[in-house]
Formats: structure tokens, sequence, C-alpha cells
């Protein structure tokens, strides 16, 4: 399987890789292997072949505001599967008892509600035709949710970066789904902070190893990594390198200087996402991310 990422040269284009005959023929059987052909001729798909990423910062905000933009969207495109960071749904489970991370919050009379609002708008065409899997935090923050054609069974979904069953990251961070043919990871990353003393730097530096560890432990099947990762790998990247690479909060300076400038384009944050990219894109070529750089803008 070639590999989908590749760097955007400094003039801002990228030429497309020329593939030999081997690579090819490789392409055309992984097609083959994803599609099947009905009684009446026609060319129907085993497994998921097109995806949406997208960051909605407050799915209940999204569905009050911009929804119908959103609806034809996907009625456009027609994705397979749609995955979502920052949903901020609160988890299932009343104040003090244990919560359930699968499940929306309705125990009050205002969860209910948006419970409800967010549910009508996931029931109306084009997402009915979607299983819905939720990841949720304990309140409103973070959590992700996964949607996935009906007609597409995943042949396991898990939600924590071990693929423990029963077990969800803090905050709702992940969903690993399962194919046949590949895995889908959906994740979104912890904010790297301003500020060692605020134990930002030490958490983040924890899940880049954890996402190294996991994406090469995932090497048997290709792997499609969606997702907002929290990181801007190179200058390219942004619209001011300098300005980023400077930027602090009051006047502090972290006592490493590769833990300065902009969360998510530290020197170190950049490097460990480097890292990830050479241990696992290149010589796996198995490993497709979607809109795996954020975006910083001044």
């Amino acid at each position: 399987m070639k590999r989908f990422f590749k760097p955007i040269e400094k003039d801002g284009s990228a030429k497309k890789p020329t593939l030999s005959t081997n690579q090819e023929d490789s392409e055309k059987k992984e097609a083959s292997e994803s599609e099947e052909t009905n009684n009446n001729g026609n060319t129907m798909k085993k497994e998921p072949l097109k995806f949406i990423t997208w960051n909605a910062n407050s799915l209940l905000l999204r569905v009050k505001n911009n929804w119908p933009g959103f609806s034809k969207f996907v009625s456009d495109i027609d994705p397979d599967v749609i995955v979502i960071q920052e949903v901020r749904m609160p988890a299932a489970g009343s104040k003090g008892a244990p919560k359930n991370p699968g499940e929306i919050k309705d125990d009050t009379n205002s969860s209910r509600e948006e419970k409800k609002i967010l549910m009508r708008a996931l029931s109306s065409s084009p997402f009915g035709n979607y299983h819905v899997w939720w990841s949720l935090a304990d309140s409103k923050y973070a959590g992700t949710a996964l949607l996935v054609k009906k007609c597409f069974q995943p042949v396991k979904v898990s939600f924590a970066l071990d693929q423990t069953a029963s077990k969800h990251e803090p905050d709702g961070r992940v969903i690993l789904a399962e194919f046949k043919t590949f895995r889908l990871l959906n994740t979104y990353a912890p904010n790297n902070g301003w500020k060692e003393e605020e134990k930002s730097f030490q958490r983040r530096r924890k899940w880049d190893k954890r996402m190294l560890e996991v994406v090469v432990q995932l090497s048997d099947k290709p792997l499609i990594w969606c997702g907002d990762l929290n990181v801007s790998h190179e200058e390219i990247d942004v619209s001011h390198p300098e300005f980023f690479s400077a930027a602090k909060v009051n006047g502090y300076v972290p006592p490493n200087k590769e833990d300065c400038g902009q969360p998510g384009f530290t020197l170190s944050e950049r490097k460990r996402f480097g890292a990830i990219l050479k241990e696992c894109v290149i010589p796996l070529k198995s490993i497709y991310l979607c809109a795996f750089k954020k975006q910083l803008r001044c």
C-alpha cells in the first residue's frame, strides 16, 4: 500500500509520486478486495473507502448553528465514515456516580433536552444511515465520536490505546475501529500547554510516546489515523513560523528551550511527531493520515 502522506514542497506544490508497475498492481488488487459485484453487475463496496474528520468544537453548538451546512456537505461527499473530535457532550451518570463514556448524559432536564436535540439531528438525513459510537469526558470537554454507515460493520471498536475492550481513555480521546482489511484510529491529542509546572508538558510527552508505540504495534494492518493531532510539524504548516516559535505567555520561558513557543509548534513536539512519521509512515508504508496537522494562524 503506498504512503498517502507526502510533505509539501517549499514552493507550496507537491509532486505526485510515480508508482512502479508493482505498486500499481498492488493498489489495483487492494481496490478489488474492497469491492464486490452484485447480481446486477454493479460494483459494491465491502469496506469503507471514504472518510471525513472534523473537530466540531462542541457538536451541540454545531447542531444548533451550522447543521444545515454540514448536512449538505455530508450529503454531497457521501462519506462511509465520519470521525469527530471535541464532541463536548458529558458522559452518562449522575453526580458522584461512575460515568459511562459510551453514552450521553440524560439524568437531568437540561441534559435530556440537549441529548434530544443532538440525537434528533443524528437521526435525520443523511446521518440516519450511520451507526454512532461515543467516547466522552465526564463534563462538556473533549470527547470523540465515530459514525460508520450501517452497511459496514467493524470487526471491533475499542476506546483505549491499549485496546482494552471495556476501557475508555481519559476525556474520551480515542476511538479505534478495526475492519477486515484496515484499522481506523480517531484521536484528539491533548494540548501541550505553556508551562512545565502545570504538568501539561509531561502529559503530552506521555501521549506522544504511547502513540508511537501504538502505531508500531498496529502495523499488521494498514492504519488510517484521523483526528486533531494538535501539532504543526513543519514551518510551512504555519503562517508565521518565527512568531509562533517565539510566542510566550506573561513572559514565561520554559527551562528546556525546546519547549518554548506556541503549543503545537514547539521544537520538542515537532521532533516527537517527526519520530512517529519516521518510524511508522516511511518504513511501514501502511499508515494514512487524514487532516493530521493542526494549522496555526496568526
